[in-house]
């Protein structure tokens, strides 16, 4: 039962525990460095957990006033172009702009790996196979995976970046060892894709993350209905950053799970940095939605409920930031795992309740 309340108790968190960092990667080439290993996918099979990280690498090699910006070439190889700094400018420590016409790089170029645990409590983790950006869509890179099982698949939704944009994408698999490509189901720019596992009224369910250049309003995250999980329509509002902690950027974070109260979900949020070539803090609050009419929401945190605070989490490759993407349901205890500052994975287990007493009641009248 969800109590709602307006002196909103303290999230009940067990500490968190740092289980990936770069260390622990091998590159993919002897001339790259592994920055970050971080924002998880996590399945389980049996007594096995699968987890899917993006792993970001960059040119080994520096050079006085050039900056090395890599990108996956149609035959599948990774080239480095040298810039000079004077014609670049810092839009923050991930990307840059060209500044003869504006057009945005990637400091880094992201792929998957995947790591199995025997573990059920998921301290333990050996790395099975890498999953490789492929064709023009992914040419910057592939990021950010979530997994959602539906029937007996593993739907998995990313970010396909490239000089389009960034899109979200579509594999599957059924055993994490062969995976079907399915393609672009988001156009540019939309990612922040999370699928809710069963069909509510006949339909898959998606929400996502619009991301327009143009703001005529803080930052939102959308839902989309599908027959078949590659066609998506019938978008409705769901949200929009309402708090300082979430007034630069707002997106779905963990795939949904069902309580007897709705559908529960992470969500991510920033605020805005002061200071230039810098992004704001990524926190992370919960949302519950209707079972039955999940644009609906019934219920969101005015706080954080987790905020950077370790040492992995506010320092690293983008400082402060804590970044959910996967959410397993343990009876009476939540188990999150996150991105800490763009370079780790992590963990934390939560009171499921406590994350249920920390919701504010919407009005619904609006």
């Amino acid at each position: 039962m969800v109590r709602f309340v307006e002196d909103l108790p303290v999230i009940e968190t067990r500490s968190n525990s740092l289980l990936l960092k770069p260390s622990d990667i091998q590159p993919s080439r002897d001339d790259f460095e592994v920055v970050g290993v971080f924002n998880p996918a996590v399945a389980m099979i049996g007594d096995e957990l699968y987890m899917l990280a993006r792993v970001a690498e960059r040119a080994a090699e520096s050079r006085v006033g050039w900056t090395a910006l890599p990108l996956q070439t149609l035959s599948g190889t990774i080239e480095i172009e040298w810039f000079r700094d004077v014609d670049l400018h810092v839009v923050d420590a991930r990307v840059v702009a060209l500044k003869k016409n504006d057009d945005l790089r990637l400091t880094s170029v992201s792929h998957m790996q995947l790591f199995r645990s025997t573990n059920r409590s998921g301290t333990d983790w050996e790395f099975v196979s890498a999953i490789l950006p492929e064709g023009r869509w992914e040419t910057y890179g592939i990021e950010d995976p979530r997994i959602t099982k539906i029937e007996s698949t593993f739907w998995i939704t990313y970010v396909a970046v490239s000089p389009m944009g960034a899109a979200t994408a579509l594999m599957s698999t059924s055993n994490f060892v062969t995976f079907d490509r399915h393609g672009i189901i988001f156009s540019c720019e939309n990612k922040d894709v999370v699928l809710f596992p069963s069909r509510i009224a006949g339909d898959f369910v998606a929400l996502h993350r619009p991301n327009p250049h143009s703001h005529f309003s803080p930052p939102q995250i959308w839902l989309a209905r599908s027959p078949d999980l590659i066609h998506w329509g019938r978008h409705e509002f769901v949200l929009g950053g309402m708090h300082a902690w979430e007034g630069d950027r707002v997106g779905s974070g963990t795939p949904p799970i069902l309580c007897d109260e709705g559908w529960l979900t992470l969500y991510h949020g920033s605020n805005r940095s002061n200071i230039a070539g810098t992004v704001g803090c990524y926190s992370a609050g919960a949302l519950l939605l209707d079972r039955d009419q999940p644009s609906r929401v019934l219920a969101r945190t005015s706080e954080p409920i987790m905020q950077p605070a370790t040492e992995f989490e506010k320092n690293g490759f983008v400082p402060n930031v804590v970044f959910p993407t996967a959410m397993l349901d343990r009876g009476d205890e939540l188990q999150i795992f996150y991105g800490a500052a763009d370079t780790c994975v992590a963990s934390a287990q939560f009171s499921k309740q406590s994350v249920l007493d920390s919701l504010v009641r919407q009005d619904q009248s609006k």
